[in-house]
C-alpha cells in the first residue's frame, strides 16, 4: 500500500478525529489553526495544496475573496465541496506538482505535513511558487524530527504500525510514508526561507 492507497482508504478523515490524537498531535492540529488566524487577512485569494476536506479554506472562508483547494483524492474534494456553502471556495482534484490554474493567489498553504507525504516535493514547490509568486506568501507546516514519538503513539491509532524509523521519515505495516524534517534538510529542499518551531514538534516554513 501506497501513500494514495492509505489516504484512499480514509487515513486523513480517522487522522482529524480528536479522540484519535495524541497530546502532541492535538496541540500541532491547534497551533495550525491559529497560525492561519494570524496569516490569512481579509479579502485575500488563498490557495490550499493538498487541502484534504477543505478544514483550513473553511475555517478562514468569510475572510476570502477567493479560496481554492486542490488534492489528488477525490472523496476528500467530494466531501470539501459537500461542506463548501459558501459560493467564495472551489475544490478541485489534480496533481499537485501539475495544477490546473493560471491565476496567481495572495497566498499558498500547504499544512499538516502533506508537503511530507508527497513524492515529488520539488515539483510541488515550483507549483506552489508559479501560484503564490511573491516570496513570504507561501506556507508550509511539516513535522520536525521532535515529532517521532507522538507519530509513534499516533499512527498505530490509525491502523498503521510503525515498522522503519530513519532521520527523515516513519513507514508503517500499511505502506504509509511520513516524513520529519531538520531545518538544513528543509533549507536544502526549499532554498531560501524562514523556518519557525511549531508546537513543539513541528515547523512553519515560509519561503
Amino acid at each position: 500500500m501506497s501513500n494514495d492507497d492509505a489516504y484512499a482508504a480514509g487515513l486523513l478523515n480517522r487522522a482529524l478525529d480528536p479522540a484519535m490524537q495524541p497530546p502532541g498531535i492535538q496541540a500541532f492540529m491547534r497551533a495550525e489553526l491559529d497560525l492561519l488566524q494570524d496569516v490569512i487577512m481579509q479579502g485575500m485569494l488563498v490557495m490550499d495544496v493538498g487541502c484534504g476536506t477543505g478544514r483550513h479554506l473553511l475555517l478562514v472562508k468569510d475572510r476570502l475573496r477567493l479560496g481554492l483547494g486542490v488534492d489528488y483524492e477525490h472523496s476528500y474534494i467530494a466531501e470539501a465541496k459537500r461542506h463548501a456553502s459558501a459560493p467564495n471556495l472551489h475544490f478541485i482534484t489534480c496533481n499537485a506538482a501539475a495544477i490546473p490554474v493560471v491565476a496567481a493567489f495572495d497566498f499558498a498553504i500547504c499544512l499538516t505535513n502533506t508537503w511530507g507525504t508527497m513524492s515529488d516535493k520539488t515539483g510541488v514547490l515550483e507549483e506552489i511558487r508559479r501560484l503564490a509568486p511573491r516570496p513570504g506568501t507561501r506556507v508550509l507546516s511539516v513535522f520536525s524530527q521532535a515529532s517521532v514519538s507522538a507519530r509513534r503513539e499516533w499512527y498505530p491509532r490509525l491502523g498503521h504500525a510503525v515498522l522503519e524509523e530513519t532521520s527523515e521519515y516513519l513507514a508503517t505495516e500499511g505502506g504509509f510514508r511520513s516524513e520529519h524534517f531538520s531545518e538544513p534538510r528543509l533549507r536544502s529542499i526549499v532554498g531560501s526561507c524562514a523556518i519557525r518551531p511549531l508546537a513543539d514538534i513541528a515547523y512553519v516554513v515560509t519561503f
